[in-house]
Order: structure tokens, then sequence, then C-alpha cells
């Protein structure tokens, strides 16, 4: 098996009932999470800035939180490859147990059950992972405009690292142990980058990079298990 099963398999699986209804459940979260973010930032807008302003030569300004809102609409929209994802990624650190479950339940039916991860651990480690994805893409962001038509191959390179070490340490945690779990990613830290890469590539079109922590935690249960079983 290559990593490309990995990835076959993964896609293969959409079509699980099982697996469609987890999907369905952490798309219109992940969708309602972006929304929530947009009303959060138009309140922040309504709150700082008063409907209308004096200023000097044009006089008094009306509508003018009105004006932002539409301004920060557009702003969403403009930057939501960038948001997306992170969102995105937060989201799928509540499901990720169910993905992995759904997949063991179907490719490797005779496993015991695995070590459940606490809400609480999901959450912290969720919010720990977007943070981490939107300081290090920040800070990649100078690297991305000096290094101009090198830059997407930048961005798949930073964020394939980070998919693929988050991903795989979670999923592998539940099996043998975050101690045994840095070990085996240290290990095999070549293919596990490789194949958040390969996840990476599709994270800058809109929409479709909701879909990529789906199937990215899939991806990696698949992968454990083959590197596992290597061992």
């Amino acid at each position: 098996m290559t990593i490309f099963q990995d990835f076959q398999d993964a896609l293969a699986q959409l079509s699980d009932p099982r697996f469609q209804k987890i999907f369905w459940r952490a798309l219109g979260l992940t969708i309602l999470a972006l929304i929530a973010v947009y009303i959060g930032f138009t309140y922040l807008i309504d709150w700082v800035v008063p409907d209308t302003m004096t200023l000097p030569w044009l006089g008094e300004i009306d509508l003018l939180s009105t004006v932002l809102e539409a301004s920060a609409l557009i702003a969403m929209f403009a930057f939501s490859a960038f948001l997306m994802f992170p969102v995105a990624a937060i989201v799928i650190g509540f499901f990720l147990e169910d993905i992995a479950k759904a997949v063991e339940a179907k490719h490797y039916p005779h496993l015991p059950a695995a070590k459940k991860i606490p809400l609480g651990s999901a959450l912290v480690d969720s919010l720990k992972f977007m943070g981490l994805l939107i300081l290090v893409n920040a800070l990649a962001l100078l690297i991305y405009l000096v290094s101009t038509v090198f830059a997407p191959f930048v961005f798949w390179a930073v964020n394939g690292f980070l998919l693929g070490r988050e991903y795989f340490q979670l999923v592998a945690a539940r099996r043998i142990g975050m101690k045994a779990a840095t070990e085996l990613r240290k290990k095999h830290f070549t293919q596990i980058w490789l194949a958040g890469i390969l996840m990476a590539i599709p994270l800058s079109v809109p929409v479709i990079n909701l879909v990529v922590p789906f199937l990215g935690v899939a991806v990696l249960t698949h992968q454990f298990h083959r590197l596992k079983d290597h061992e």
C-alpha cells in the first residue's frame, strides 16, 4: 500500500452512509462557524464605529457602519481561502474521533475500541492547531511575497507539514498513546509530510478547502495503520 492508496480509500468511503452523516454534520457546523465569525465582526464594527461621522470639508457622513459592514462581507469573501480552512480545522477537531472510528469500522473491524479523546482535549488541540496555522501562515506571508512564483510551493510545504503532523499525531495517540505516536511520527516524518502536502494543494481553493480537514483525518488514519503494521 502507498500514500495514494490511503487517499483512494478515504475518497472511496465518501459514499459510506456513516461517513456521509459525519461529513454533513461537520460541514454544516463549519459553515455556521464562518457565519458566526462574520456576524461577530459586524457587531464589533457597530460597537466601535458610529453610524455618522463628521469629517473636514465633507461634513456629516451617514451610514458609515453600514458601508464598513458591506466592506467586511467583501473582505470575508476575499480572504475565504485563508479563513475557511482554519475554521474547518477547528471544527474537525470535534469530529476526529467519529471520522477515525468510521474508517476503522469499515477497513479495520478486527481492532478493539480505541481510547476516546476527551472533548476538552479535542477543543484545546483544535484551538492550538488553528492558532498555529494562522501564526505560521502570517509569518510565512513575507516568504510568499518574496518568493513570487515559488509561493505556492512554500504554502504547500508549510501547511502540509502542519496538517500531517497534527492529524497523524491525534489519530495515532488514540491507539498507542501520545509518546509512542510522537516517536512513530518522527520515524516516518517524510511520508507523513508528503501526505500533508497532497492535502495542502487544494487549500487555496475556496469551498473545496472545507473538505480537506475531513479527508485529512481519514487519510492519516489509513496511513497510521499502514505504518504501524510495518513496524
